[in-house]
């Protein structure tokens, strides 16, 4: 499990809420806050979704309290135990934990179908015969009620068809269970919504044992007081949805009387949070799978290189709010250079790489120089780099005509390589087609550690290097946002046609120090003056090094 990480204290409206709930006088007064997390196993959890988690156990967590998980697997339609396996691993990933309070939506199929026959008993649901389509024909509008001709059925009449349902004697579409509340509600959901209906599929839990299931809005308010939740989190979505949750748990019999409050929900630029659209472009291959680094997905993000840290700590700042925004992607980047710039080692690796000869220095010949793993963490230690006479650097460290302000390798320009000497440029060599094969320098011997002895000022750049003899062939995989639209979601767009063509760039024999072949899965680096990086949590070996780039060194995040 990852290591434990606390959520700062915060003060939003949700903190208020339960503080009044659970102060003397409060309708929870005395009683530990519990509150749960009620995903769908019909996909991998997504950053969206990590706004709600963080909150649902971050809330528990402030308050001392605790949080169930609970897998809302009432549609067996799409759900899938690949799914449930996922969510488990994405949220210990996080740093949180449920303990034994792991529950699915299926655990209460009883209960559910008991509290239904207690409805229809009081009078308070009937089985209706109307088709989907017919349903939203009568629905009615703002100035017209809705219409139901089965609405005063009898209720021996209705327990009598329920139960037939429930035995199978009906196709899918015939009957649905419906409330009865007020049919000219000004909240549609409270005009007779639909409780239960057929769908003749097999459980991915329960079997063949149930051919009817209950409407998410019947089941989670009896998933909640089975559970003695106290506070049901919910995204805004669900805020007209309340008055029909309290009725479900004012007039069934429950054990407890949970409170829904709603947030809103997180939206981010560059990108889509549907499950369905998500699911199509791993369907459809645009994406390697759920776990390409491209992915808003928890599982892409941690193959990406993001860290739980950096996740948590922008669900934080983020805040809890009333009202839908939309948070930049760049901020989310923010984070995590933040967090791995405390924590990630600085290495050596060249991408494009060019051979860097130094001409004076003895062939044959080879010495080791000592650097820090992180200036930013002394405990981080250090580590010894082998130099020779020849060497890798980046190809755009050289012209051999600069423009103004160049301040690396051309002819007479000297340069510090990190960690090593001081060297300046005296040519290079072309192949038959004009192409630079190779650097030509000579090296200060008195310069050792990038200090020359008679303490000269240097103008030119310190540039990073590899061991030539030393150095390891690796893929180094970049990558960008998904789609080059902000609004892939918006207006009349088809977001297949907002992707980027260019969101996945790989290169293969990048020079990277022998070091890196040790690399273990998701280990994460800077690579010095050019971004943070993860090792392949799929494809990376000691044999075939695989690096993704978790994000650019570059901060364009303004504040």
């Amino acid at each position: 499990m990852a290591e434990e990480l606390k959520m700062p204290e915060s003060k939003n409206f949700i903190s208020a809420f339960i503080e009044e709930d659970t102060a003397p006088g409060g309708q929870y007064e005395g009683m530990q806050v519990h509150t749960r997390f009620p995903p769908e196993p019909n996909g991998y959890l997504h950053i969206g979704h990590c706004k709600a988690l963080c909150i649902d156990f971050g809330t528990a967590e402030q308050f001392g309290g605790i949080c169930n998980l609970r897998m809302d697997d009432t549609n067996p339609t799409k759900e899938d135990t690949e799914y449930v396996d996922a969510i488990k691993e994405d949220i210990h990933w996080l740093g949180f934990d449920w303990q034994d309070r792991f529950y699915y939506a299926s655990d209460y199929f009883d209960k559910m179908y008991e509290c239904a026959v207690e409805l229809i008993k009081k009078g308070l649901a009937y089985v209706c015969e109307l088709t989907p389509e017919q349903m939203k024909e009568m629905r009615g509008d703002l100035t017209h009620p809705a219409v139901s001709p089965f609405r005063d059925r009898p209720a021996a009449e209705s327990l009598d068809l329920f139960e037939r349902m429930k035995n199978g004697e009906f196709p899918n579409g015939a009957m649905t269970l419906r409330a009865k509340i007020d049919l000219a509600s000004g909240n549609f959901n409270l005009r007779d919504p639909a409780l239960y209906r057929i769908n003749h599929m097999t459980h991915h839990r329960t079997g063949d044992k149930w051919c009817i299931y209950p409407m998410y809005d019947f089941a989670h308010p009896i998933e909640d007081a089975m559970e003695h939740i106290t506070h049901s989190l919910c995204s805004l979505e669900f805020e007209a949805h309340r008055p029909l949750y309290n009725w479900v748990v004012d007039n069934c019999p429950l054990p407890a009387k949970p409170r829904q409050i709603e947030f809103a929900r997180l939206g981010i630029n560059y990108t889509v949070m549907s499950k369905r659209k998500l699911r199509q472009l791993v369907e459809e291959g645009k994406v390697s799978g759920w776990d390409d680094p491209r992915m808003p997905t928890l599982c892409g993000l941690r193959r990406r290189g993001y860290t739980p840290a950096s996740i948590r700590n922008f669900c934080e700042r983020i805040g809890v709010a009333k009202a839908a925004s939309t948070v930049e992607f760049a901020f989310l980047e923010h984070c995590l250079r933040e967090d791995l710039n405390e924590t990630a080692h600085r290495v050596m690796a060249v991408l494009h790489p060019v051979k860097l000869v130094v001409t004076n220095y003895p062939e044959g010949r080879s010495e080791t120089f000592t650097v820090e793993n992180n200036p930013a963490d002394p405990a981080a230690g250090t580590r010894e780099l082998p130099f020779g006479r020849e060497l890798y650097i980046e190809a755009d460290d050289f012209l051999e005509t600069p423009v103004p302000k160049y301040k690396r390798l051309y002819p007479g320009n000297e340069v510090r390589l990190k960690g090593a000497y001081l060297v300046t440029c005296t040519g290079c060599r072309k192949d038959a087609a004009g192409n630079v094969t190779e650097v030509l320098c000579e090296y200060d011997p008195d310069s050792r550690g990038g200090d020359p002895a008679d303490g000269r000022k240097v103008k030119g750049a310190t540039i990073h290097w590899v061991d030539a003899a030393t150095a390891r062939d690796a893929e180094v995989r970049l990558y960008d946002n998904l789609f080059s639209d902000a609004d892939p979601d918006g207006g009349d767009k088809n977001f297949l046609d907002c992707l980027n063509p260019a969101s996945l760039e790989v290169l293969t024999g990048c020079k990277v120090e022998a070091s890196l072949a040790d690399a273990k899965p998701s280990d994460r680096f800077q690579f010095m003056r050019v971004g943070y990086f993860c090792a392949d949590s799929r494809d990376s070996s000691p044999a075939r090094p695989v690096f993704n780039r978790a994000v650019s060194l570059k901060d364009s995040f303004k504040p």
